[in-house]
């Protein structure tokens, strides 16, 4: 497909990408969209009719479902045909995540289940842990979960307290800690357990089965959203687990933890690609019913410009999603090209990609926030009651900041370690700063090229943004710069929507080519849009990260470089959110 090398996680930075080298959801052949048919008939003949009995925690209700779900194929979409999965390319199981997520509480049970409580067994078990587990996962005669989370030991995973000790017979290791957060885990059949093995640093990783001895269960957490979905605490008193359930080598659990979070953090970017969706065609819908001052509300500005926003940020999220879907794809292929072990080849591709996973977390749960509680506001009062659906959408919507790592170490992940690896040489991120000279910048930039010359001119601007203040930043605090969260929180930022607007430039311009200059007007709406939105919240994060740590002296050079990088084409923004929220209106649904 392409002539050059893949790209790698992170290079973003400093290497522009190509239409060839990223996927559309435009692009889906036909068996992905069968697929993505079965996982909307799944959703609307198992799951929406019973959301309230989900909800109300009725008994047995949620592992029916999901073992339903099985009987659809959808618990095994990942998992390697030779276990009686289907043995799904990565992109296809981002599509699942996508449509699956706007199933409310279900949407968080099928993705603990099939990534976190899945994968660990996938990719680290051994080849009799795999037989063994992998196929009735895949049919949903077990259900999974993942334990790792401590009263103590939240964002800091690594200070659990949970212990391993090996029996004096060498047959079993004895398990004592408390686990608590765990989905699924009140009706789970498979835990993957991380503990420490006697005074170890780093944490090891189990396959506890729910029958096992030692084993209690508390009752369901009462939580603000997300209701239908489990969640309770486990206790492991004297909980024996058989040697041959270690996951890896002894050591290897926080390795894994990280590399599974990964994942999850990039699934759940797409899993609020179908709950945006979702909430959005309840607040077109409603605004296409309600009338104030004898009009449809959907006929006033003010409504129009948050349906407008709330269709550019779910396309802008949209578009990231399948962006780095095929960026994991490549890498993956890439390994496989090396030698590599399909299963390591995986978990190196999206380790790889880490830098974009946590930029998409935090992105993607924004945007469905931000979707949700205009959703919210378009209703008016009705918004507020649970007669109406947009209100558990607005519940459900808070956790995804919380999940997966909470937004702010993602935030902190996505600075850190892009700056890490430039420090290392990983790609050239340093040594492309020093080529640049912000004395020397003119009064503006000049936009003489055609119109997607323009837009990539800005955001190569972005990018250069970002790699001025980081060096500065870098030579101002050298190695305590990672304990200057609130620069990096800036940096991250910056980082974030730069990557997500050279997304949606691309798609755009891939759209063009396929659709013709005139289909693509709307499109280019939501670019419009997106990158000026952009251009603002990236000059107040260089404004605060200047401020925060230039030189008074200094400042001047610095924040003349922060206009110019930040200046855009000058376009009609209101004229081109009409002409969006006017298609969202017309259709009655998102048609985007």
């Amino acid at each position: 497909m392409k002539n050059k090398e893949a790209i790698k996680g992170g290079e973003f930075i400093v290497r522009d990408s190509e239409i060839d080298e990223i996927f559309i959801p435009e692009e889906f052949n036909e068996e992905q969209r069968l697929i993505g048919q079965t996982c909307q008939d799944f959703l609307d003949a198992e799951v929406m009719p019973n959301l309230d009995r989900l909800d109300a925690h009725e008994p047995g209700l949620m592992p029916s479902i999901l073992k339903k779900a099985g009987e659809y194929g959808l618990l095994g979409m990942s998992i390697p045909e030779e276990y009686e999965g289907f043995g799904q390319d990565f992109t296809t199981s981002m599509y699942v995540a996508d449509i699956l997520g706007g199933g409310y509480a279900f949407s968080v049970a099928y993705s603990a289940d099939t990534g976190i409580g899945t994968l660990p067994i996938m990719y680290y078990g051994n080849e009799e842990q795999k037989q063994k587990y992998l196929p009735k996962l895949a049919s949903g005669e077990f259900l999974g979960a993942y334990c790792l989370t401590e009263p103590g030991a939240g964002s800091d995973a690594n200070s659990g307290k949970t212990k391993a000790v090996l029996n004096a017979d060498g047959k079993h290791y004895t398990i004592n800690g408390q686990k608590m957060w765990i989905t699924n885990g009140g009706f789970a059949d498979v835990l993957t357990v991380f503990a420490k093995v006697d005074e170890d640093r780093a944490l090891s990783a189990f396959i506890v089965e729910r029958t096992f001895p030692g084993i209690t269960f508390n009752p369901e957490e009462h939580k603000m959203g997300i209701k239908g979905s489990s969640t309770v605490q486990i206790f492991f008193n004297d909980c024996q687990v058989p040697v041959e359930n270690l996951i890896g080598k002894r050591g290897d659990g926080f390795r894994i933890a990280l590399n599974i979070l990964n994942l999850g953090r990039v699934k759940l970017g797409a899993n609020v690609i179908g709950a945006s969706k979702i909430a959005i065609n309840q607040s077109v819908q409603y605004s296409n019913e309600r009338k104030q001052f004898k009009s449809l509300i959907s006929t006033f500005g003010a409504i129009k410009y948050k349906l407008a926003q709330q269709v550019v940020k779910a396309f802008a999220n949209e578009t990231a999603v399948y962006r780095i879907s095929q960026n994991i794809e490549d890498a993956v292929q890439r390994y496989l090209n090396s030698g590599m072990e399909k299963g390591q080849a995986n978990v190196e591709a999206q380790r790889e990609f880490a830098i974009e996973a946590a930029l998409i977390k935090v992105f993607g749960s924004e945007m469905l926030d931000f979707v949700v509680d205009e959703g919210v506001q378009i209703h008016g009062g009705m918004g507020y009651s649970s007669e109406t659906p947009i209100e558990r959408g607005y519940r459900d919507s808070r956790i995804n900041r919380i999940f997966e790592g909470t937004n702010e170490i993602n935030r902190m992940v996505t600075a850190d370690t892009l700056i890490k690896k430039g420090q290392k040489g990983v790609f050239q991120m340093f040594e492309e700063a020093q080529k640049i000279d912000i004395t020397k910048l003119p009064a503006s930039p000049s936009f003489n090229g055609n119109y997607f010359e323009n837009i990539n001119a800005s955001i190569k601007n972005f990018k250069n943004l970002l790699l001025v203040l980081a060096d500065a930043a870098d030579k101002k605090f050298g190695r305590q710069l990672p304990q200057e969260q609130e620069v990096l929180f800036n940096f991250a930022d910056i980082t974030m929507l730069a990557y997500v607007t050279e997304s949606v430039y691309l798609r755009v311009k891939k759209l063009e080519i396929m659709k013709g200059e005139e289909s693509n007007k709307i499109y280019k709406d939501i670019l419009n849009s997106f990158i000026f939105d952009s251009a603002n919240k990236i000059y107040n994060s260089g404004l605060e990260a200047i401020y925060s740590f230039v030189d008074e002296n200094e400042q001047e050079k610095y924040i003349h470089a922060l206009r110019y990088y930040t200046a855009v084409k000058p376009q009609n923004i209101k004229c081109g959110r009409r002409n969006i929220a006017d298609k969202l209106i017309e259709d009655n649904k998102y048609k985007f």
